[in-house]
Parts: C-alpha cells; sequence; structure tokens
C-alpha cells in the first residue's frame, strides 16, 4: 500500500529480465525496520513466480554473520546439482566456501564470485532468476562480497538482484548499486492501511496511533495490539510515546514478557542459532512430553512473535522479533543458550566453536588455539573478514597477553584484507595500548600502515615502520608472513608515489630485490616516469602472461597500478580481477577505472566517481573516496566546469595539502590550466602549466606527466611561445617518451605536430592520426582535431571542415560544452554555419558513436566486443540506444545516418 513508485521499479526489472531487454539489473531497496522492506521483497517474489521466474532467497542473520559464505549457501544450494557444468577450478572453490570439500588453495575465495556466475548462468538458460536477499546488513561478509561481485557482472543475464538492508548497517563490500530509500507511508496511505487492518479502532484512537506510527506500516499494524479495549475505542487516552529508536522492539518485548521461561528459552535458542541451526524444535519436540510441547508451541504462535514451519523449525515473523529477544536476555542466559547450541552441532562444525567461544567467560587457551586454527582455515577459503572475527575471539580467550597480541594482530591483517577497514583501524587501536611481540613486529606495522593510509589518509608511518618491517623480513630465517615482504613494498611504493618523500624511495631501492620483479617493474612504472617507465607496457604484458592464477591473485593490486601508470588499465583487466570480490581489491579496480573511463572518452560514467566515493567513506575508506573525487575532477576540468571543479577542490585540497599528497596537489594544478585553456584564457593556462613543467624540462616525481606535457604544448602554441613548445617536445624526444605506452606515444604525436613548423605540420597531423589507437584516447583525439582544423582553416585549406566537424561532434558526444563552443567559432570562422542538433550522431555517447560506426562497416556485436573489449550484449544494449537517437530502426540504416550532415 502507498508503494506504486517501488513496485513499478520492480517490476519493470522481472519484465525486463522476462523479456531479455537490457539483461539483469540489481535493486537495494534501504529503509528503517518495519519500514514494509521485506513485503516488498515478498510481494517482488510472488510477481516473479507468476512469470515464470526460478526464486532463491537468502536471509541475513545476526548469530550467522561470522559464518563465511552462509548467505551465498542459502541462495546457490538448490542450484548445486548444476554445479557439475562449472569448470573443475570454480567447482573446488565453490565446494570449499560452502564447506563441501577443503582446499588450501589461496585463491579459491576468489574464484567463488565467478563460479556463482557461472552457476547462475547455467539455470538461466532455462528461466529468469530472481535472487532475493533480505536484511543485507547482516549478510556475512564474504557473501555480501560475492553478491557485490554479481552486480557487476549480471547485465548478460537474465538474472535480478533485489534486496534490503537497513540504512544503519554496512550494505556489502563496494556495493554498486544506488538504493531505493523506502520512506514512511504518506498520510492518506498509512490512514488507510490502518483502518483496514484495524476496523474497530475509534477516532481518537487512529488520530494517536497516526500520530505514533509517523507512517511506519510496522507500527501502524502493531500498536493497536498493544491498547486495552477502551483505549482502542478512543475512550482511554494512548500511553505515552514510546523511545524512538527502540519503539518497535518494545512492543516484542512487551509480548515476550507474558511467555512461559521455556517458551521464552526455546526462542531465545532459535535466535542465537540463526536461520540453518542445528538445534531446532523438532529436537526440543523430542526431548519434551507432549503436554508441554503442546503448551509452549500455542504460547508462542498465540503470542503472534513465531510460528512453526513445515519443516519443524520456527521462523520468526520479523526480524526485529530476533533482535527483542536477544536484547530481553541476560548475559548469563545468551551464554548458557550458547553452550546449549555449541552441544548440539557436530565437532568439526565451525559454528560449535563460535559458539563455544560465545558461552565462554573465562579465557581458554585451548579454546583459542581451535579459534585461531578455524580462521586460519577460513581465510584460506576467501573468508578472511570473517577469519578476523574468529581470530579477535581468539584474542579474548587467551590466557596470555603475548599470544593475545598476535593473534589480534593477526586479525587487523585479515579484517583489512576482507575490506574491514574500520574494524581494522579499532584493533590497531587496541594493539597500540600494549606492548607487541617482536615476532609480529612487521606484521603489526603493515596493520598500522594500511589503517592510516587508507582509513586516516596519513602517510607518515609509511615511511616511519615499513623501511624497518622490510628489514626485519630480511633477515634469515625470518617468518615471510605468506608474503608480507611484497605487500609492505608495495604499501611504500604507494606512499612514495603520492608524497614523493625521500625515505620512501630510498627504501626501496635498497629492497628492490628483496620482491618480485613485478613489484620492481611497478616502482620503475611510478617513480620517475618519464627517465625509469620506457617499456613497461611490453613487460608487464609479458610478466601477464607467465603469471600462474594463483600468482595473479595475490598480485592484482601490483598489476593494476602499474597498468594504470602507463594508461593500460582496461577492460581486460577488469575482467582478470573481477573474481578477487573484497573491497580492497574492488576499490582499487574501480579506481583505475574511473581515471580510464576519462581518458577514453566515456564521460557518461562521470558520476560513477561520486557514488563510488560515497561507498568508499561507507565502507571507512576515506583515500579511496578522495581518489574517486579526484578523477571525477578530471571529468569536470574536461567539460570545463570550473564552478564544479573548484567545490571538488574545496573537498579535497585541505586533505591533499594536510596529507602532502603533491600527486594529487600537482594534477589539481593541471586541471584548474586545463579548465583555463577551455575558456580560451590561454596565458592562464601557461603560467599555470610552466609552473608545474616548465618548457623543456619533465620533472621527475610527476607520475602522468604526460597529460599537463600534451596541455602544456597546446598553451604554448596558442600563446605563440613556439620555441617554448618545440624546447617540451624536444625533450619528451630525447627522453624517448613514446616508448613507455601508446597513449604516451600518441600524445607526444600530437604534441609534435602542434608545435610543427609551417612546412611539416600537415605531415605530422597525419602521423599523429596514424599512432595505433589514437581513437581511444578521445578527448585529446578531438582537440587535435581542432588544432589541425585551425590551421587548416589559416592555409585556406577545403579540409578545414571535416576536420572541426569532427571535433565538434566528439566535443558534444562529451557534452564538454567551452570546447564545442571553440570549435563552432572556428566553423564559422571558416564559413560554415552551425545549426543547433536536434538528433542523430549528436546525441551519441563518445562509446556509443564508436560501436555504431563499427557495426555499419559490417562488423559484428561479437566482433565489436572483441575489439572493444566489451561483451556482445553488451553492444546490443548499446546500439539498442543508438537506433532511435538516430531515427532509424536497422542495422542497414547505420551508415546512411551517420554520414548525414
Amino acid at each position: 500500500m502507498g508503494r506504486e513508485r517501488e513496485t513499478a521499479l520492480l517490476l519493470r526489472a522481472l519484465d525486463g529480465a522476462s523479456a531479455g531487454v537490457g539483461g539483469g539489473s540489481a535493486t537495494l531497496l534501504r529503509g528503517e525496520p518495519g519500514i514494509g522492506k521485506t513485503a516488498l521483497l515478498d510481494w517482488t517474489a510472488a510477481q516473479a513466480r507468476d512469470r515464470g521466474f526460478t526464486v532463491l532467497r537468502a536471509v541475513g542473520s545476526e548469530a550467522e554473520a561470522e559464518l563465511a559464505f552462509g548467505a551465498v549457501h542459502q541462495v546457490l544450494w538448490p542450484l548445486m546439482e548444476r554445479s557439475k557444468a562449472l569448470p573443475a577450478r570454480q567447482r573446488e572453490a565453490l565446494e570449499s566456501a560452502l564447506g563441501l570439500q577443503e582446499t588450501l588453495s589461496p585463491s579459491g575465495g576468489f574464484l567463488v564470485g565467478a563460479a556463482a556466475l557461472t552457476l547462475l548462468a547455467e539455470a538461466a538458460r532455462d528461466r529468469p532468476l530472481l535472487i532475493v536477499l533480505d536484511d543485507l546488513q547482516w549478510v556475512d561478509s564474504s557473501s555480501a562480497a560475492v553478491f557485490a561481485f554479481l552486480h557487476r557482472r549480471i547485465a548478460e543475464l537474465p538474472l535480478v538482484i533485489v534486496s534490503a538492508s537497513r540504512p544503519d548497517g554496512l550494505t556489502a563490500d563496494g556495493w554498486p548499486t544506488r538504493p531505493v530509500n523506502v520512506t514512511a507511508l504518506a498520510p492518506k496511505d498509512a490512514a488507510q492501511l490502518l483502518r483496514r487492518r484495524h476496523p474497530a479502532l475509534g477516532g481518537a484512537a487512529v488520530e494517536g496511533v497516526l500520530a505514533e506510527a509517523a507512517g511506519n506500516p510496522l507500527a501502524l499494524v502493531e500498536l493497536p495490539l498493544q491498547l486495552r479495549p477502551d483505549q482502542l475505542r478512543g475512550i482511554e487516552p494512548l500511553p505515552e510515546r514510546l523511545p524512538l529508536g527502540r519503539r518497535l522492539e518494545r512492543l516484542f518485548t512487551d509480548r515476550l514478557a507474558s511467555l512461559s521461561a521455556e517458551a521464552t528459552r526455546v526462542l531465545l535458542l532459535v535466535a542465537l542459532g540463526g536461520g540453518t541451526a542445528a538445534w531446532d524444535v523438532g529436537k526440543w519436540l523430542r526431548a519434551k512430553d507432549g503436554e508441554q510441547v503442546a503448551d509452549v508451541l500455542d504460547q508462542i504462535e498465540s503470542s503472534g512473535l513465531a510460528q512453526l514451519d513445515s519443516s519443524g523449525l520456527l521462523t520468526f515473523r520479523h526480524p526485529l522479533v530476533r533482535s527483542a529477544v536477544v536484547a530481553r536476555a541476560s548475559a548469563q542466559e545468551r551464554r548458557d543458550a550458547h553452550g546449549e547450541l555449541a552441544a548440539a552441532l557436530p565437532v568439526d562444525d565451525p559454528r560449535r566453536l563460535v559458539h563455544q567461544a560465545d558461552s565462554t567467560l573465562l579465557p581458554n587457551e585451548d579454546l583459542a588455539e581451535r579459534l585461531q586454527e578455524a580462521g586460519r582455515r577460513l581465510s584460506r577459503r576467501g573468508g578472511d573478514a570473517e577469519a578476523a572475527l574468529l581470530l579477535d575471539r581468539a584474542a579474548v580467550l587467551s590466557t596470555d597477553p603475548l599470544s593475545r597480541a598476535r593473534r589480534l594482530t593477526w586479525a587487523a591483517v585479515m579484517a583489512a584484507r576482507g575490506g574491514r577497514l574500520p574494524y581494522t583501524a579499532k584493533i590497531v587501536e587496541e594493539l597500540k595500548r600494549s606492548p607487541v611481540p617482536p615476532d609480529v613486529a612487521p606484521l603489526f606495522a603493515y596493520a598500522v600502515v594500511y589503517v592510516d593510509q587508507s582509513h586516516r589518509i596519513d602517510f607518515e608511518s609509511s615511511f616511519a615502520l615499513l623501511p624497518k618491517a622490510l628489514d626485519g623480513l630480511a633477515e634469515p630465517g625470518a617468518d615471510s608472513f605468506g608474503g608480507l615482504a611484497e605487500q609492505a613494498y608495495f604499501k611504500l611504493l604507494l606512499a612514495s608515489a603520492y608524497t614523493n618523500d625521500p625515505r620512501g624511495w630510498a627504501a626501496l631501492e635498497k629492497h628492490k630485490e628483496q620482491v618480485s620483479p613485478l613489484a620492481r617493474l611497478c616502482r620503475r612504472a611510478w617513480s620517475d616516469p618519464a627517465r625509469t617507465a620506457h617499456g613497461v607496457s611490453e613487460e608487464l604484458r609479458a610478466l601477464t602472461a607467465d603469471l600462474t592464477e594463483d600468482q595473479e591473485a595475490g598480485a592484482a593490486w601490483l598489476l593494476l597500478w602499474t597498468a594504470a601508470s602507463v594508461d593500460m588499465a582496461d577492460a581486460t583487466m577488469w575482467r582478470r580481477f573481477t573474481e578477487q570480490h573484497a573491497y580492497a581489491t574492488q576499490g582499487t579496480i574501480a579506481k583505475a577505472k574511473g581515471y580510464q573511463d576519462y581518458l577514453e572518452g566515456n564521460w557518461d560514467q562521470a558520476e560513477v566517481c561520486l557514488r563510488e566515493a560515497e561507498a568508499a567513506d561507507e565502507l571507512g575508506y576515506h583515500y579511496n573516496a578522495l581518489v574517486f573525487r579526484h578523477h571525477y575532477a578530471h571529468f569536470l576540468a574536461g567539460r570545463g566546469d570550473e564552478a564544479g571543479l573548484l567545490e571538488i577542490e574545496r573537498m579535497i585540497g585541505p586533505v591533499a595539502r594536510r596529507a602532502r599528497l603533491k600527486f594529487v596537489e600537482d594534477h589539481l594544478a593541471h586541471l584548474r590550466a586545463l579548465v583555463a585553456l577551455a575558456h580560451g584564457r590561454h596565458e592562464d593556462a601557461y603560467t599555470r602549466l610552466a609552473d608545474i613543467t616548465p618548457p623543456g624540462v619533465l620533472p621527475p616525481g610527476l607520475p602522468w606527466f604526460h597529460l599537463p606535457f600534451f596541455d602544456f604544448v597546446d598553451a604554448a602554441t596558442r600563446t605563440g611561445r613556439h620555441t617554448e613548445a618545440q624546447a617540451h617536445v624536444a625533450a619528451a624526444r630525447a627522453a624517448r617518451m613514446a616508448d613507455i605506452s601508446p597513449h604516451h606515444a600518441f600524445l607526444l604525436a600530437a604534441a609534435s605536430a602542434m608545435a610543427a613548423t609551417e612546412d611539416d605540420a600537415e605531415d605530422l597531423y597525419q602521423a599523429a592520426y596514424a599512432v595505433p589507437g589514437a581513437e581511444r584516447w578521445v578527448f585529446e583525439f578531438a582537440r587535435l582535431r581542432l588544432a589541425h582544423g585551425v590551421w587548416l582553416r589559416r592555409h585556406q585549406r577545403a579540409a578545414a571542415r571535416d576536420a572541426l566537424s569532427e571535433a565538434h561532434r566528439a566535443f558534444r558526444s562529451l557534452r564538454a560544452t567551452p570546447w564545442v563552443g571553440q570549435a563552432e567559432q572556428e566553423l564559422r570562422a571558416a564559413g560554415h554555419s552551425v545549426s543547433a542538433p536536434v538528433g542523430g550522431r549528436d546525441l551519441l555517447t563518445a562509446q556509443e558513436l564508436r560501436i555504431a560506426h563499427l557495426a555499419a562497416d559490417g562488423l559484428t556485436n561479437k566482433d565489436i566486443g572483441r575489439r572493444l573489449h566489451l561483451s556482445p550484449r553488451t553492444v546490443a544494449d548499446h546500439l539498442y540506444k543508438v537506433f532511435p537517437k538516430l531515427g532509424i530502426t536497422s542495422r542497414a540504416a547505420l551508415a546512411r545516418a551517420l554520414n548525414e550532415d
């Protein structure tokens, strides 16, 4: 009732998947307890079944939040008979995650997402699928990360994911779905619901309940049940307002007070046991006499708090009942219940250990050791976040301070790897209060730096702690901590590249033989790229070709960062690493992709950077959030949005200065110059750029130097400083800039053409166009077209119109308004009128235009996908949008529509 917006959205998702239009989709419903999220999920499931969907469901549970892949188990278990269709490695990883087998493969957890996707794709061949996820805030971290991975990959499947979460809980690692906020019912709808459910309410009671419930559907249903007959009729006043935060739980607590001790104990066991608890009412039934059983079940069901289902399990009518049951129990009652649950579980069940730990009040070294080993097994299966919780529990039960500190240190590192950064920060703060054993000092240093870099945006500890940690790890016989040196080296490289602190570069040089060739290559790519990054592209391709899947999994960050340094992070790279579903890796992928989208003209993806920034902040990865906003600033600068750039700079500039982030500060200065170029303030642009990269100088310590290099040459030529422009080009040639990457090669060729003498210009412009993959760099290619068109116009060449028109179209597709104006001004100067487009190719995005041209040339969707690193279905989706924009209905009409002026 009153959910027309939400139901329309959900129906569109179902209809799109069932009809094969637009592929899969995901919707996250977010709202306060009792707001009606579960009702919407149930309604969606019913609608899906009516349409022939297979419906798979999981419900998060506080009691099972530490059971790695528990929610994945709920969803995929009905499909496991199809698992024989999976590749062997994926099947092994999935069966390990679900506890069907034990594997020691460190990459097993990384493959769970891919295995789940393959299994769902196999099932979707028969009928469309709906996955319903309720109480996402309580879904275990490993499962939440797998579902987040599926969100990114379902566009090609007839699969709909609908989930629900509370607003005060983290939804999932890097959850890629913008939430649909389910808010309170409008007064009219609230009154209608109240009258329908409680028709006997008197007028005064109706007004009181409506005011008290404030549009919360569950409160509208439940509040009248607490009223006495005279209150219902409006004769007596309603009870005083309950506290807002606990109001609904208090309703259930009042009902619990009327139950017998045995009925309350039964409900507590169910609440703590979780949805798949080994303890169930069936076992209790067999242990009690019939009269007592009947009495207890009658009490529970009469209260309306829970009901017995056909399988003999008690199910709560609402998740808040579970919360109320646990909240009302005393600490001793909860410990007793955990003890009873532990006794009912098999010895090898990891939940038994958890319940034993929760039932234990005093230190217990034997139990601590078993928890520690269980945590290590979970970590090997990819459940680092849950493993951290077990190590934390083991620390609490430790009998001596040193063992406790060692376990807490491992818990901090596992939590970091599992994407639980605020939890890592909490453990690190606890560790700082007492001495850390020397044998885990490198591990502790890594945890501190991880928190400082990612959470606090502070890089000082990187230079204070990591060099010493690398020294310790290099000592003969030192514990390697599973390749910690490589991870510490990478963290130190990050700090050095972002701050250009000489302490970091010196330590990286000292320890370069201690790490892999890939780590050394990454250092070369970032340390002083104008002089050290030559050949990085080719070497990276060669290294990645030789890596096994296990090696690739461990090297993901190094590979991504090295690729990003030379603008090689592309769709192939995303596909390689999307199986690694922890936010720590997915956040790195998203950062690289945001920057690459800017370079390749996918500017319709600009807003994704802001959404990723919000998600990163929510997860505690504040440095990631800063980088996402920094990448968003590139889109703003490219479009000449001065006000937008200033706003972003106000957000991230002070933080960058405090943390001495020279990388960010330099590039913000560069972006201010790019905005000045867009608006024709060429002298301003030149002055700013000369401060960053003086004429003829490619400064050390400036990663991505090729971007301000190109803009400097553009600004220099526009201000008549041809000598300075040529000096800059000469410096780049002397530094063999073209040998770094294809993008570097194109920018050098483009800058050479712009700075050329009259006799050489035309040949150099043609040479720039001929650089392999030149069209890939859409914005810079359009600026090359613009510069060439200006040169042609000044020399009264007929080809000026074509060059300027192509630049004009590209700038329009990017919505780079000031650059559009420049192109229009030059077209008019060349004697050509410019009319405002009302449709056609000017409405296409840069990606749509590329796809349309390739389709017009006769390439199939598969061929286009191979060329652009896209799936055939994604290509089809783009063409589906292209046809109405061009006013055509068939592929055969593409060429004519694109060629019309």
